[in-house]
């Protein structure tokens, strides 16, 4: 816990003075001194200033957001070559994103403050074993697809890892424990993701988890930008030149860390303004469950799946493809420049999202823990997309779902470590056919061997080139490359 910075007793003064005086009078009364302390830098961690208006507009006086005008699908840079201004080079724009990341401009940043509980491991998920045959965790993936890139541009990639409080202390010595996987350890800071506190749905009261803690929830993903602020990464990147972060999420194991194409089109396209990119991938179904990309009166934003209208979702174009087709799988370019400016200017803040839930809490009233029977709480999170509609021109690129999008959310099923396996074999499949190598198919598609390639070894089907590989895979085979 972090050294109280402000006096308790004025501590109380601003509790009182934001609603939350039921909070200030239990913490006057708090024993010992140590436990009282500990509360207090709890409560200093919240922006108390921000508070009295959150709770009026989001509890006490929530406005409804008014319908937008027009939704229309969003223009894309497209697999075939066709982009929002005509056709498109790659050529070009690799060559863009090549000297960027060469000359030192670019970073990753991995937002990795999940748990692995619904996986059934115990840990966090960056940890959990993925790659389909030497069981490679997550990290290690990230960490030699990084390596590659460094050895490939003769340069050092910074990697921005953003923790959670629950996992933060074991993702570090998972690091130190592996050595970090080839990287420098100063190549690579961890940092913490905010929280927001649960406050009661009626009267807006920060609620208590127990006597000695506030009962809190995380501030989403869109939280990261003030998380690189006050973590001080923000600082370090501007220190060391770096104009531009790839951003991805941990769960997705065929995330290319940094993708010179797309770095090259989010910094260099005519419609860019090199400050928010994202990539997609063609929906699967009308009702897959990934916000999709649309225009909303004129810009680009995400709509979560659950809030776009059903007759628009299925909507279709005379060849049967979906109009609304663009999936969004939570990758970004994001320019240092944008970041500091949504955090230095208010009138560039993300906004909060609203959720009703049942939040178990201490009732400082009675002295006894409470389990609601209905949704009590508010809690209020920010989504990083957020920032696409805040960005001057933002621009979005298709990629292959197959070679980019292979997430690990579940056990079992869709987006499970099941099928992310078949993904990852089915890519090194695709990779080494294109190379030559006669490959055994089932008739569904799905390669009958279980192929692990290293990212050590390629990154993309081009970097096989000219390496020994097999001349064929025999049905069934265990094939490491």
């Amino acid at each position: 816990m972090p050294e109280l910075q402000t006096p308790i007793e004025e501590l109380c003064k601003k509790l009182e003075q934001c609603g939350q005086g039921h909070l200030a009078q239990y913490l006057r009364g708090v024993t010992p001194q140590s436990a009282r302390e500990n509360l207090a830098s709890q409560i200093e961690a919240i922006d108390l200033d921000e508070l009295n208006d959150l709770i009026e507009r989001y509890i006490t006086n929530p406005a409804a957001t008014p319908p937008p005008a027009s939704i229309e699908p969003a223009p894309y840079y497209a697999l075939d070559g066709t982009g929002p201004t005509g056709g498109w080079d790659a050529a070009q724009y690799r060559n863009a994103g090549e000297r960027l990341i060469r000359e030192g401009k670019v970073a990753c940043f991995t937002v990795a403050g999940g748990q692995g509980s619904r996986l059934g491991y115990e840990g966090p998920k960056g940890c959990y074993p993925t790659s389909c045959v030497k069981d490679k965790p997550l990290f290690q993936l990230f960490a030699e697809s990084i390596r590659a890139n460094e050895i490939k541009h003769d340069c050092e990639i910074p990697w921005y890892i953003m923790t959670s409080p629950l996992n933060h202390d074991a993702t570090v010595s998972f690091f130190e424990a592996h050595d970090c996987f080839g990287l420098k350890r100063d190549q690579i800071m961890f940092f913490n993701q905010g929280v927001m506190p649960s406050l009661d749905a009626k009267s807006g009261e920060m609620l208590m988890s127990d006597p000695m803690h506030l009962a809190t929830n995380p501030d989403g993903h869109g939280g990261s930008f003030k998380a690189l602020h006050v973590s001080g990464a923000l600082g370090d990147m501007q220190a060391r030149g770096i104009e531009h972060v790839s951003y991805f999420q941990v769960d997705n194991p065929h995330a290319r860390v940094v993708d010179q194409v797309f770095l090259g089109l989010h910094a260099t396209a005519p419609d860019s303004s090199g400050e928010f990119s994202s990539k997609m991938v063609a929906k699967a179904s009308w009702d897959e469950k990934v916000g999709v990309f649309c225009s909303v009166d004129g810009r680009t934003e995400i709509i979560e799946y659950s809030d776009l209208d059903e007759s628009l979702a299925k909507r279709t174009e005379a060849g049967g493809r979906l109009s609304f087709n663009a999936g969004s799988i939570a990758i970004h370019a994001i320019s240092v420049a944008f970041i500091d400016r949504i955090i230095n200017d208010k009138s560039a803040a993300l906004p909060y999202h609203r959720a009703i839930k049942k939040v178990p809490y201490f009732d400082l009233s009675t002295g006894r823990p409470v389990e609601p029977s209905s949704n009590n709480a508010v809690k209020l999170e920010k989504f990083v997309f957020d920032g696409i509609p805040i960005a001057g021109r933002s621009i979005v690129v298709e990629t292959d779902r197959v070679e980019e999008f292979a997430p690990v959310k579940n056990a079992t099923g869709t987006d499970s470590i099941v099928s992310s396996k078949q993904l990852q074999s089915q890519r090194a499949a695709r990779w080494l056919e294109a190379n030559g190598t006669q490959v055994p198919w089932n008739q569904d598609g799905s390669v009958n061997a279980t192929i692990e390639i290293s990212p050590l070894t390629a990154t993309c089907a081009d970097e096989l080139a000219g390496k020994e590989l097999p001349v064929s895979i025999e049905p069934g085979s265990i094939v490491v490359l």
